[in-house]
């Protein structure tokens, strides 16, 4: 597309990106869909930890119960495993296979950090290594690190585990990640767990499509963010003739599939109560479309993430437990309805994820982060 008809191709404001998108994301209204049918929508839920998913998955269901998704995962139709942004993911197991191939560059470029800790190490034979380990058994990191060690002293123990979870596609077995069970990380690979083999060099336009499905309208480079990749470019142009285009406010050419839903701006958002790191906030390059400026950067301090709650469809303020209480922190003045409306929304996740427990609810003031 030239400039002259980047610049006349129609505008999509603000609020209208921010209700296309959460229509995307199964948060402008509660989905029927299954959990399993969920995940595999929305192409993945951050995991860095055992409950974001499960959160997440509350705030977009109509019927979800936390026990959907353990059995999913308990029956290895769901897995966790680091893909985008070099991150974990609970994904289905059909995008598991498809997905850690699609972002194996990404992993390619973490290991070339760590090529000083492995000096002398040939790397098609830790990868043989690695995976004869962990398919024997599962494996914790420390005993891998401590297998790997073995074989080569002199190389630096993090960057041999990190050569192994890079080569190879890992996947944390259950009873890890499963709602209210405890279980350290154990890995093995992907096939062993799955019984069938990864995808070969998936092409990216299938995964353009189903990105735009789930975060749409988006850039180039709000896909690339989403997945810790780049040069994504030439998937977009081989599928402009299938897709619309449109500017955001300040410009930048925006794809979306024709069918897709862009809701009226003024259709009504409810509150949601979102987990720490949810893709929401984390897949577009312009978060604008539901991060304030104002609001940059106030879900997380360093490594800490904090939890967050959405208003009207933006970024409103964050939420935390302190034993059996559930306190929000909004980052601004709440009128009495919306207090009322956020209230009536906790009451309701808490409901659906810890039934029959009491828990106090109270506003809070937002401490600086």
């Amino acid at each position: 597309m030239t400039k002259s008809s980047a610049a006349t191709a129609p505008l999509l404001d603000t609020r209208a990106l921010n209700r296309a998108t959460l229509d995307r994301q199964l948060l402008l209204r509660r989905s029927p869909l299954a959990a399993q049918d969920a995940v595999r929508h929305l192409l993945g839920l951050q995991a860095q930890n055992v409950k974001p998913p499960y959160y997440a998955l509350a705030a977009r269901l109509d019927r979800f119960t936390p026990e959907d998704l353990s059995a999913s995962m308990a029956a290895r139709e769901a897995v966790r495993i680091v893909t985008l942004r070099s991150t974990l993911h609970t994904h289905t197991a059909d995008d598991c296979l498809a997905l850690r191939p699609f972002v194996q560059p990404a992993r390619d470029r973490e290991l070339a950090l760590f090529r000083k800790g492995l000096t002398g190490v040939d790397l098609g034979r830790l990868a043989a290594l690695a995976r004869q380990l962990v398919e024997d058994e599962p494996r914790t990191p420390a005993q891998l690190r401590a297998a790997l060690g073995a074989e080569w002293p002199d190389a630096d123990p993090q960057a041999l585990f990190t050569a192994a979870r890079c080569t190879l596609p890992l996947v944390q077995v259950t009873p890890r990640g499963l709602w209210g069970r405890s279980g350290q990380v154990a890995l093995t690979t992907a096939e062993h767990w799955l019984g069938r083999p990864a995808e070969q060099d998936p092409a990216p336009d299938a995964v353009v499509l189903r990105y735009l499905a789930a975060f749409g309208p988006a850039s180039v480079k709000d896909m690339q963010t989403w997945a810790g990749l780049t040069r994504l470019k030439e998937a977009f142009e081989r599928l402009r003739p299938r897709l619309l285009t449109f500017r955001d406010p300040q410009g930048v050419e925006l794809f979306d599939l024709p069918d897709a839903p862009r809701p009226d701006p003024d259709t009504p958002a409810p509150p949601r109560f979102l987990p720490e790191y949810d893709n929401l906030l984390l897949s577009h390059a312009d978060r604008t479309r539901v991060v304030p400026p104002e609001y940059r950067g106030r879900t997380v301090r360093g490594n800490q993430p904090y939890r967050a709650f959405l208003v009207d469809g933006f970024l409103a303020g964050l939420w935390k437990t302190d034993g059996d209480t559930l306190v929000i922190e909004p980052f601004g003045r709440l009128t009495s309805n919306r207090r009322t409306e956020v209230t009536q929304e906790a009451e309701r996740m808490l409901a659906v994820l810890h039934p029959g427990e009491a828990y106090d609810i109270r506003f809070g003031s937002v401490a600086q982060r």
